[in-house]
């Protein structure tokens, strides 16, 4: 399979010239390995038995190869990523590290990986990445304050947003017949509950509730309701102690794995926003995970479809997965530039931004997502509120939706067509 260059890649080329360690860190299967063998010099894969019984003989001898050295599910052998440091320390070494893997491994005893081991998440494919569009528009360019915004997408709407919805941003998957894409994504999320939580050091005595719960998060995409409500809808009727305590454990491992990919609430600390709800915006990492938990494909969801478990007071289930589209696309640009990702909801409701970008400097861009090709004066109406109200400095305002133009407003919103935003 031919590589694709990915966003991270422009990261890693950088930081590898001044950072002696890197993790690369994601959920299975989004490339990490591929990305990181691209630098190396020498590969040590603990997956493999004798390599681990190496390191687990010698873990500083194993790493005396020619450097960069990846060292590919770390986690299987924590005590690596003490000896990594300890040679970072070694001010008489010169080696570079790659790691990939978790981020983080129950109950492991390490020593944190600050100044000494820098963490790079690599999340799905973005759109430009997936190679289906071609950005005119550089949110890096908006960022700096840069106003220009233009380009047609003629040929890519509705039901291509849909297709790639669908098709998943994992490389491995997302080549395939619809019908093995499908097959795929189904034994991606069977894997998490059957392999992955026992990898993490956990037991699943209860796969099909533990499947459930998935469900239920699934169907909350781009919602910012309680893990109770999820958890209720999951498993309707029981509400013994023990099974919060389990849905607890469920959300810590799952973030764990990256499976869960959530958009925090925008707390700037000033008292004029005291009012601001804290609750985070719901997202697995990759929107195709939620379409197959609930049951879809990207024909039903073009028929209105809803999947078999349904939310009656969140909205339109594709206009969601549109948001969750858009916001994997986000993260990944953001990411690349420094900016930070959160949401905006006051507690009862009267404003709403779907995402918040916010740069080192803490000056924002607002960002509203619509699963249309039109904006009206009411779609912009919560950014206007913003700019009005933030009282930091606002970069500028968007709303992206499923159109073929790029345009500025009167009121000086960008229109922007997902498929012509690019880092």
């Amino acid at each position: 399979m031919t590589y694709r260059r990915r966003a991270v890649d422009d990261e890693l080329d950088e930081f590898l010239g001044g950072m002696p360690a890197i993790l690369l860190d994601g959920p299975k299967g989004v490339g990490k390995t591929s990305t990181a063998k691209r630098r190396a010099s020498t590969v040590i894969a603990l997956d493999v038995p004798s390599q681990l019984q190496i390191a687990e003989a010698d873990p500083d001898a194993i790493l005396d190869g020619i450097s960069p050295t990846l060292i590919d599910e770390w986690q299987r052998f924590p005590p690596i990523w003490d000896a990594v440091k300890r040679n970072v320390d070694d001010q008489e070494k010169d080696g570079v590290f790659l790691l990939t893997g978790s981020a983080y491994v129950p109950d492991a005893k390490i020593h944190s990986g600050s100044l000494r081991i820098h963490e790079l998440r690599m999340r799905p494919m973005s759109l430009p990445e997936r190679g289906v569009v071609s950005p005119t528009i550089s949110l890096g360019a908006l960022l700096r304050g840069e106003k220009g915004v233009k380009g047609n997408a003629i040929d890519f709407g509705l039901r291509e947003y849909v297709k790639e919805i669908a098709a998943s941003g994992f490389p491995g998957i997302r080549n395939m017949p619809s019908k093995l894409q499908s097959a795929e994504l189904g034994s991606y999320l069977t894997n998490i509950v059957t392999k992955d939580f026992v990898e993490a050091g956990y037991k699943v005595r209860k796969p099909a509730a533990l499947l459930g719960w998935i469900r239920a998060y699934a169907a909350a995409t781009s919602t910012n309701i309680s893990f109770e409500k999820i958890r209720g809808m999951s498993l309707p009727g029981e509400e013994t102690p023990k099974t919060k305590i389990t849905a607890a454990t469920h959300i810590e491992v799952l973030k764990m794995l990256r499976i869960i990919d959530e958009v925090p609430a925008w707390l700037p600390g000033f008292n004029f926003l005291a009012q601001l709800a804290q609750a985070p915006k719901r997202h697995l990492v990759d929107p195709a995970l939620a379409v197959r938990a609930l049951g879809l494909n990207a024909e039903m969801l073009l028929n209105g479809e809803q999947g078999v478990l349904k939310l009656e007071d969140q909205g339109n289930l594709l206009g969601r997965l549109f948001e969750s589209l858009v916001t994997l696309s986000i993260k990944v640009f953001a990411q690349t530039h420094g900016a930070t990702i959160s949401h905006l909801r006051t507690r009862r409701g009267e404003h709403e931004v779907d995402l918040i970008l916010e740069t080192e400097d803490r000056k924002i861009i607002g960002i509203e997502v619509k699963l249309s090709p039109t904006v009206v004066d009411d779609d912009v109406k919560h950014l206007l509120w913003l700019r009005n109200n933030a009282r930091t400095e606002v970069i500028d305002l968007i709303v992206i939706t499923t159109g073929d133009t790029a345009f500025r407003r009167p009121d000086g919103v960008a229109v922007i067509p997902l498929a012509l935003l690019g880092m």
